[in-house]
């Protein structure tokens, strides 16, 4: 349930037009719903602001059509993560509306679309393997409701090209960086801006990359400022985070409750 939805409940029930057990009725799947296999937090878009993201691997498909269909009756937006097209295709038979992302194995339902995507995010992959996680990232932002643009393969190996795009990197409200082989390329980018990076290390690189870590050590250890990483190939992650970095830079932070003074 999101929070326009409970606020017309609300409202129906304020102006007695919905009656009691018929607003409890309605609300009876919060603050999340039994399926036996799984715990459907319906709270989640309340509390943080999006629903409840459908993390695939190591469930069946059964299992996610099933998660999926009571997500999409809470009425948000739903994001399928590291979907497999054969998982697509079970939830593509049941609901058709569902769009799939190959290169980010993203699945998406959009059932709140904004007015107008806000802000912007802008994702930088150093190179064109580094595209799947930055693309992951990518569908996150805009799902989120986020307007997004993408700069890819710009690693350091040829720094022109980066150097190419600073203006559109400058009027970003965050930037998502996402490299593989040795992750140089978030702190350089850190130099550029004055506003968050998010540094994503992919696992893509040779023998001593060790399957990502070697970027993650790097970026970890970065000397520009305002940088701050996620885990290895968690596209979702850098995605989510800079969606809620650029909410902020649009809306502000929410209004606190005014609790009295003493």
């Amino acid at each position: 349930m999101n929070p326009t939805e409970l606020q017309t409940i609300l409202q129906a029930v304020q102006a007695g037009k919905l009656a009691i057990p018929d607003a409890l009725q309605r609300l009876r799947s919060l603050p999340f719903e039994d399926l036996d296999f799984a715990h459907v937090d319906h709270h989640r878009h309340l509390r943080c602001g999006f629903p409840e993201v459908i993390f695939c691997p190591g469930k069946t498909a059964q299992q996610i059509c099933g998660i999926f269909e009571r997500l999409l009756a809470g009425g948000g937006n739903i994001l399928a993560t590291r979907a497999e097209p054969e998982v697509y295709k079970a939830i593509f038979a049941r609901f058709p509306r569902a769009l799939y992302n190959g290169l980010a194995k993203t699945i998406t339902l959009t059932q709140e679309p904004p007015a107008e995507p806000i802000g912007r995010v802008v994702i930088v992959s150093a190179g064109t393997s580094d595209i799947p996680v930055a693309e992951e990232a990518n569908q996150t932002a805009r799902i989120m409701g986020s307007a997004t643009q993408t700069i890819y393969d710009v690693g350091v190996a040829g720094l022109h090209r980066l150097l190419a795009h600073s203006q559109q990197l400058q009027q970003a409200n965050t930037v998502v960086v996402v490299a593989g082989m040795e992750g140089a390329l978030p702190s350089v980018v850190g130099g550029l801006v004055s506003v968050p990076v998010i540094a994503v290390p992919t696992s893509i690189g040779y023998g001593a990359s060790f399957g990502g870590v070697a970027p993650l050590l790097t970026m970890l250890n970065s000397c520009a400022s305002g940088v701050a990483v996620v885990n290895i190939d968690n596209g979702f992650a850098g995605g989510y985070l800079a969606a809620l970095i650029n909410r902020l830079a649009v809306k502000g932070p929410p209004a606190k409750k005014n609790e009295g003074t003493t």
